[in-house]
């Protein structure tokens, strides 16, 4: 069944909404209102698929609702259902509570909330959008208030720098300021969540201290003593309600002086302890981070605040999801639960770029509730297990963590801590014992360092044995971007071993993962920028990896990566998780959809794991030349803009026939007129007789004489020639160098012969329509996703790389004819709205419905010439196109010496 869109979604559920009266049936017309199978509601209304406890009140599907109407209060109702062992063994998406006029829904992933008149139904269908394949791009329903907080944590630390501004002018004064805003953010919390009595740590400031802000700092000096002293006695008589804390947080040091405070910064400690920090959320703390520390440090160093969803990327597929079904498995079995409580308990989660802890604080919550489960299902099956919910057994020290920033450490172990707390107060909501966090007895495992020099091994000890996960969103810097630090960094990870240096810098963290999962249990999951998976940098990295026995257990494809940070990223990513080869199940993840894979190889599709390399000739026989375009190397004097044509023109006629139209990625996908001199070593004499090509000619060779670069230097002495020349005075297909990744097609196209392609373009001059067909194919952008650069977000074409290793079967003349017509048919079309330049049309938004039924019929022939399946996704294209690349290279290598010993014998 295809796809359904928003529009479609809207319109499937409008007829929900403003109903007199409501039933059982709602929930099933809701369902299949967002596309679910007919047959599996059918089986989900008579019960062969359901899996709720209550089938007289409940309709439970594993992995999408569990449904209950009752004639109670719906609020009470879903807060005891919403973390129920039921809702947790079956992972249903959105938990709903009706009595037919109040609708409670909560999204189990996001944590979202949905509370509404049922008959308002159809103004809130985005809310179960995921249903249908699409996830929200906003996830956390906080995040407003945590930016607000971090906006102000921000103001505070600008004010605290200028009143202290030798602060900053050493390691140490920038460390202690760090510690004194990690003690801040503990206070605020500890104040609104039961850790301190109610707004204590507020209260206190206001109380205490002068309006003026003039004894503050000794005043909190005093508070952090005393939160390290434990016992009361020892404590000023003002202090000694605040309890004792431990974990080092309040240790009192030489160097972690308190900042001087001036009236500004006390008012805004104020203000920031009236703002409610209950519901923190301590994996976005990274949003904070960003706002308080110097601006541009992280993002330097690629470490942004990744979302809960995308956390959950990782950490579902490499471990989350084997133990829930671990949970399934063994419900009704006490000795198997046990057996998966021994497991949890002992499980170790490293991340070595773990930033203000994010990744592991969501690893933390995760298990927490896996385990919350566990006991609640426990104490259901045999009640001698209430002696087990005395303390949670998921403990922080085997949280591991690497991180270079300093405050980055504190917030990553802080972050912890709240966590913790958080989990504690829902351990006490479920079995009505509490669990105090303080004092402190855990402060993890974090380590200030940088991870590319840091031996893992002495960070989190790995005996083979261990059940360890990796994971994380490490530091990304293309070679040519990278600081002289970064670069210092290489040969602490590959020793003697032989690198590229165009391995980008986040290669360093893949490599020495692969190093520390060699020959062991512990696997990883890292985010990383899809360029990782593309061109010449999977040739470059992964035949390193897949040499030490380690395969691609599981990967994202491309997605584009958005938060809340304060500094959003914005980048496109995807997620790839490597294990020891194993028979286990291999899976791609694309477009909502779980595929499993025979094998992932280093472009993420189910393939073998070749590498394309770079060409000089076209793999594929059928394939005609492809050229770069010509390059001026001139200084920009060989070229001319429309005016600058016209005006010589004007005057010198005769000049026409040395001038050519010129045309790049820029000029020929946004029409732009642009011209360039063309003048042959034969008509140089003739030409250097107009007085406005000879002064450019001679700007030329000035600029050419002044380059450092010796062959450019060297063509000086040709003023007239391009510094490459490709141009053949024929038709030529252009295909663009740069070319937005948002399009689905690469709009490429016929110039006349006439028309000199800039070296911003690649030419495949004498071509004929069916080339043109092949190459603007779904099958072809298949191709080019996967094995192209990137500049940018931009398609980075080559024909060494791309087009060169582009496998093409051997066509035959009815072939060619029938790709010729589906050729011409989209050039009719384009020429039909010939108003529009090919951006314009190309647009994936703008793209007029007569033109993308062209090109589904170029599609769908081209689809034919590679299988006689239908292709539903590129992973099926892409399992092809690797699969005969692979038998044409090895057919290529073959015929190879055969060649040359042929060529010895003439």
């Amino acid at each position: 069944m295809a796809r359904l869109n928003l529009k479609a979604i809207e319109e499937r559920v409008a007829p929900l909404g403003g109903r007199e009266a409501y039933d059982r049936e709602f929930i099933f017309e809701l369902l299949l209102a967002y596309g679910k199978p007919q047959g599996n509601v059918t089986r989900l209304r008579n019960g062969s698929l359901s899996v709720a406890e209550d089938p007289t009140t409940e309709v439970a599907q594993k992995n999408v609702v569990y449904f209950k109407e009752t004639i109670g209060d719906p609020l009470a109702v879903i807060d005891e259902l919403k973390s129920s062992p039921g809702v947790v063994r079956y992972r249903t998406r959105f938990v709903i509570v009706t009595d037919y006029k109040e609708l409670l829904a909560v999204d189990t992933k996001t944590g979202e909330n949905l509370m509404i008149p049922i008959r308002d139904i159809d103004k809130h269908f985005t809310f179960f959008l995921p249903w249908a394949g699409m996830e929200k791009a906003q996830y956390v329903a906080e995040a407003h208030a945590d930016v607000k907080a971090a906006e102000r944590m921000g103001k505070l630390f600008d004010e605290l720098l200028a009143a202290n501004p030798g602060m900053m002018e050493g390691v140490h004064g920038r460390h202690a300021l760090n510690v004194f805003f990690t003690r801040l953010l503990f206070c605020f919390f500890a104040e609104d969540t039961g850790i301190f009595s109610e707004n204590q740590f507020t209260n206190a400031v206001g109380s205490h201290t002068q309006v003026d802000g003039s004894d503050v700092h000794d005043f909190l000096a005093a508070l952090f003593m005393a939160l390290d002293t434990e016992d009361a006695a020892d404590k000023p008589n003002h202090l000694a309600s605040f309890p004792y804390v431990n974990g080092r947080l309040f240790t009192m040091s030489a160097g972690l002086e308190v900042p001087a405070f001036t009236k500004a910064a006390r008012d805004l400690l104020i203000a920031l302890g009236t703002l409610d920090w209950s519901e923190i959320n301590p994996d976005i703390f990274g949003s904070m981070f960003q706002a308080i520390v110097s601006p541009g440090k992280r993002s330097d160093l690629g470490q942004h605040y990744t979302s809960v969803p995308n956390i959950l990327k990782t950490i579902e597929p490499l471990f989350l999801d084997g133990i829930r079904d671990q949970l399934d498995a063994g419900f009704d079995s006490v000795r198997k639960l046990e057996v998966l409580l021994d497991r949890i308990s002992a499980i170790k989660v490293f991340d070595p770029a773990c930033g203000s802890g994010n990744f592991l604080v969501i690893a933390y919550k995760e298990l927490r509730k896996v385990e919350h489960a566990i006991l609640e299902r426990l104490a259901e099956l045999d009640s001698r297990h209430q002696v087990l919910f005395a303390e949670s057994r998921i403990s922080i020290e085997n949280f591991y963590g690497i991180e270079i920033d300093d405050f980055a450490v504190e917030i990553a172990i802080l972050s912890l801590w709240i966590a913790k707390h958080q989990m504690n107060s829902e351990f006490k909501e479920k079995f009505k014992l509490p669990i105090p966090l303080i004092p402190l007895k855990e402060t993890g495992q974090i380590l200030a360092g940088n991870a590319a020099r840091v031996d893992w091994n002495e960070v989190c000890p790995n005996d083979g044995t261990a059940e360890i996960y990796l994971i994380g969103n490490p530091p990304y810097k293309g070679g040519k971007s990278q600081s002289k630090e970064m670069k210092a960094d290489y040969p602490f990870v590959f020793g003697k071993r032989p690198y590229s240096k165009d391995l980008d810098y986040i290669a360093l963290w893949f490599i020495k993962g692969a190093d520390y999962i060699q020959g062991s249990r512990a696997e990883l999951a890292f985010v990383t920028t899809n360029s990782v998976s593309q061109g010449e940098h999977v040739g470059l990295m992964f035949p390193m990896i897949f040499a030490k026995d380690i395969e691609i257990g599981y990967a994202y494809t491309s997605f584009k990566w958005e938060n809340n940070a304060k500094r959003n990223a914005g980048v496109t990513v995807v997620v790839i998780g490597l294990r020891a080869v194993s028979p286990a199940r291999k899976y791609i993840y694309s477009d909502g959809l779980q595929i499993e894979a025979r094998n992932i190889n280093g472009y993420l599709a189910d393939a073998s794991s070749v590498f394309v390399y770079r060409r000089t000739t076209a793999l594929s026989p059928s394939l005609p030349r492809m050229a770069l375009g010509s390059m001026p190397k001139d200084g920009g004097h060989l070229l001319l803009e429309p005016q600058e044509r016209s005006e010589i023109l004007s005057e010198h006629p005769e000049a026409a026939r040395f001038i050519k139209r010129f045309a790049g990625a820029a000029e020929f996908i946004n029409d732009i007129e642009r011209y360039c001199l063309w003048i042959s070593d034969f008509d140089l004499e003739e030409a250097r007789t107009i007085p406005a090509i000879e002064r450019r000619l001679d700007a030329v060779t000035k600029w050419r004489l002044e380059s450092v670069a010796g062959t450019t230097a060297e063509y000086a002495a040709y003023p007239n020639r391009f510094k490459q020349n490709a141009y053949k005075p024929t038709e030529a297909i252009v295909v663009p160098s740069i070319s937005s990744s948002r399009r689905r097609y690469i709009p490429m196209g016929y110039v006349d012969a006439g028309v000199v392609i800039s070296n911003k373009g690649f030419a495949v001059y004498d071509a004929e329509p069916w080339t043109f067909a092949v190459l603007t194919s779904q099958m072809h952008m298949a191709w080019v996703n996967a094995v192209s650069g990137r500049m940018r977000l931009d398609f980075q074409y080559g024909a060494y790389i791309v087009y060169n290793n582009f496998p093409v079967p051997q066509l035959n003349e009815a072939t060619k004819h029938m790709l010729t017509d589906a050729a011409l048919r989209v050039l009719d079309v384009r020429e039909y709205h010939c108003e529009k330049t090919l951006a314009e049309l190309y647009d994936p938004d703008l793209m007029p419905d007569d033109l993308h039924q062209a090109h589904a019929e170029v599609d769908a022939l081209v689809d034919s010439i590679y299988s006689r399946r239908t292709y539903e996704t590129d992973e099926q294209r892409l399992s092809d196109l690797f699969a005969m690349y692979e038998a044409m290279t090895a057919e290529d290598a073959a015929k190879a010496p055969a060649k040359k010993t042929k060529g010895a014998r003439n």
